[in-house]
């Protein structure tokens, strides 16, 4: 499957939103409850529509798609540009790869896709299923700059491809920073969170600390938020950081051009929770992470956002 099908950017997953915003109020018991229950999910999605409309401008950049392994496979060079119509209502969307060319037009969004206020996103799939391809594309907005990552899984659930967008607004600087490295990360980094949800409940924050360090050659991470420590380990090999302490569950971390990291199972399957996460390295001693967390039904259960300095 070429990358367009999964990165075209936010239009291709906001198509025939009606379908699934059928109103949350079909299954509510009682005129009330489907009257309270609707109108909170049309202000829910008219605020993840003005998020969306932080995404507006002509954005040039490049497709860069890797193997599993981290080996380059292609670039292509892109503009995607995202114009308001009607006062803002509808959304015109061109993706231009090379001579191909996509136009989209949208007015309402999607159970795939959320918002954060400053218009970063994520969209993908919300079920898990068998012999089904799946996977998710992360959005992170900087100043003049965008940078998304898109993680794709075959229909056995094996990791299939990593795609990686580059983008800054048309007419201005494409700074960008080198690939990351594991020095990158060392140290302790404290972060805060904020953790939104697909059937639109109030978001959570939380503060966190994670630190990485060294120690004989394994990387050694320790994550708190809350109450709780999560401590694992992992080897390390050129580009690719393999947690690999419980067989049935092998978690890689990507390194990328640009600061970017792609944190995911190498292999998706039901009946285990997991986590897809894309990570950039913004300044040496700032980062964020997006996490979009499955449960162990295969079903997407919320998006989290971690804005982390290193201290």
């Amino acid at each position: 499957m070429g990358i367009g099908h999964w990165a075209w950017g936010i239009g291709h997953w906001a198509l025939g939103i009606g379908h699934w915003a059928l109103g949350i109020g079909h299954w509510a018991l009682g005129k009330s409850l489907f009257l309270i229950t609707n109108l909170k999910s049309k202000i829910a999605m008219r605020s993840q529509w003005e998020r969306l409309l932080q995404n507006i401008g002509v954005w040039s950049g490049s497709f860069t798609r890797f193997s599993p392994q981290g080996e380059l496979v292609n670039d292509t060079p892109s503009v995607v540009s995202l114009e308001g119509l009607n006062n803002n209502q509808t959304i015109r969307q061109i993706i231009r790869l090379r001579e191909d060319e996509k136009v989209l037009e949208y007015s309402s969004l999607g159970r795939s896709v959320l918002f954060f206020e400053n218009g970063e996103f994520s969209q993908g799939s919300i079920q898990l299923a068998p012999y089904s391809e799946f996977g998710a594309e992360f959005g992170f907005i900087q100043k003049n700059r965008r940078l998304r990552l898109v993680q794709i899984f075959d229909k056995n659930g094996d990791l299939d491809q990593l795609t990686l967008i580059r983008e800054h607004f048309a007419g201005t600087e494409a700074a960008q920073r080198a690939a990351l490295t594991i020095d990158d990360l060392l140290g302790e980094w404290r972060g805060e969170g904020v953790t939104i949800y697909p059937d639109w409940r109030s978001p959570d924050t939380f503060s966190s600390t994670l630190q990485l360090r060294l120690d004989a050659g394994r990387l050694i991470q320790s994550l708190s938020f809350g109450e709780r420590t999560i401590t694992s380990t992992a080897t390390i090999k050129g580009s690719i950081i393999h947690f690999d302490q419980d067989p049935q569950k092998q978690v890689q971390v990507l390194l990328l051009p640009d600061g970017a990291s792609a944190n995911c199972p190498v292999k998706v399957q039901l009946r285990q929770s997991f986590i897809l996460e894309a990570g950039w390295l913004i300044e040496p001693n700032l980062r964020q992470r997006m996490i979009r967390s499955y449960s162990d039904k295969g079903e997407w259960v919320s998006l989290t956002l971690v804005t982390e300095r290193r201290v």
